[in-house]
C-alpha cells in the first residue's frame, strides 16, 4: 500500500475500565503505521469516570471524550464529532484486536470498488477453554454472526466495523433512539445508497463470550428493545405497527423448533448434552424476548442494560 489513510478508531465504554484496558494495549500495538491512526474512548456517563479517563492516558494513541446522553450510538456519534481520520473503525470496550486488525480492515475497504462497510470477524472466547457453561455454548452458536448479518440485514456488529467518513457524511448518523440493533439500521441505509458491503474473516477481534443468565437476560433485553423500536419506527401506519407487533408475539411464543432441530444437526457441538444446553438458553431467549416487547408496547421501559 503506497498511501495509508488516517484511521479514527471509535470506542465507547461504559463501566468497564478492566477490558478497556487489554483493549488500548492491543490497539498500541497495532501493524498499522503508528502515526496513521488515532484511537477515541467515549466515557458514556460511567460511574469509573475518573478511573476510565486515567487508564485512556496510559496510551500515545487514545483520547478520551464523554457523552452524558445514554446510549452507545449516542456516544459513537460523540466520536464521530470529533474522529480526524478518513476511514473509521468501530470496535467495543471488551473486544481485543488482532495485531493487524486496522491494516487487514484497511486493505479489505481499499481492495473492494465502491465499498461502504466491511464487518470483520468477532471471535468469542471463554473464560474457560476447556469447560464453556451452557450461556458461553449458545453465545458460540448465536453471536456476532457478522457474515450472515452482511447477508441478510445488510448491516455488521459495531464491534467490528470499517468504513469511510464521507459515507457518514452522506447516509447520516447512528439513530441514537435505538437500544440495540442500530449499527443494522445504520448498514442498511448504506446498503440503500448502493454501496458494497464485504466480511472481512481476517480483520479480526477477540470478544468474551456471555457466561451468566444475567448477562444473557441483559444482552436479550437490549437486543429486544431494539429491535422492537426499530420495527415501530419503519412501520407507516398504526394498522403496520399493529401488524409487526402481533408478528413479534407469535414468533416468540412459539418453541424454537427450527433452531433445535438445526442444533441437533449440528457438528459445531459434539455431546448430546451440550445440544441440550444450547437449546434452553434459546428458549428462556424466547421468552425473555416475548415479555420485553409486551412491556415496551404498554409504554414499561426497562432500566439501562
Amino acid at each position: 500500500m503506497n498511501f495509508l489513510p488516517s484511521i479514527s478508531v471509535i470506542i465507547p465504554v461504559y463501566n468497564d475500565g478492566i477490558r478497556l484496558k487489554k483493549c488500548l494495549e492491543a490497539l498500541e500495538n497495532q501493524s498499522y503505521a503508528s502515526d496513521n491512526y488515532e484511537v477515541i474512548v467515549i466515557d458514556n456517563a460511567s460511574d469509573e469516570q475518573q478511573n476510565i479517563k486515567g487508564i485512556v492516558n496510559q496510551f500515545s494513541h487514545a483520547h478520551y471524550t464523554y457523552e452524558a446522553k445514554p446510549g452507545s450510538y449516542a456516544a459513537r456519534n460523540k466520536g464521530l464529532s470529533l474522529a480526524k481520520g478518513n476511514i473509521l473503525a468501530f470496535t467495543d470496550a471488551d473486544c481485543i484486536p488482532t495485531y493487524n486488525w486496522l491494516e487487514n480492515g484497511v486493505n479489505a475497504l481499499l481492495s473492494h470498488p465502491n465499498c461502504g462497510l466491511v464487518g470483520g470477524k468477532i471471535e468469542l472466547f471463554f473464560r474457560n477453554p476447556q469447560k464453556p457453561n451452557s450461556i458461553e455454548l449458545y453465545e458460540t452458536v448465536t453471536a456476532f454472526p457478522q457474515a450472515k448479518l452482511l447477508a441478510e440485514y445488510h448491516g455488521a456488529a459495531t464491534a467490528n466495523v470499517f468504513t469511510y467518513r464521507h459515507i457518514f457524511d452522506e447516509v447520516g448518523l447512528f439513530d441514537e433512539s435505538l437500544k440495540s440493533n442500530g449499527d443494522l439500521e445504520w448498514g442498511s441505509r448504506v446498503y440503500q445508497h448502493k454501496y458494497e458491503q464485504t466480511y472481512a474473516e481476517n480483520a479480526r477481534v477477540f470478544h468474551p463470550a456471555r457466561y451468566s443468565w444475567s448477562q444473557l437476560y441483559q444482552r436479550t433485553i437490549r437486543l429486544a428493545g431494539g429491535y422492537y423500536l426499530r420495527q415501530q419506527i419503519t412501520a407507516n401506519s398504526t394498522l403496520s405497527k399493529l401488524k409487526l407487533f402481533i408478528e413479534s408475539l407469535i414468533k416468540n411464543s412459539v418453541p424454537p423448533i427450527n433452531f433445535f432441530v438445526n442444533t441437533f444437526k449440528s457438528s459445531d457441538l459434539l455431546k448430546i448434552q451440550d445440544k441440550i444446553k444450547v437449546c434452553l438458553a434459546m428458549t428462556f431467549v424466547r421468552y425473555v424476548t416475548l415479555i420485553e416487547i409486551i412491556n415496551l408496547k404498554i409504554g414499561k421501559k426497562t432500566a439501562r442494560v
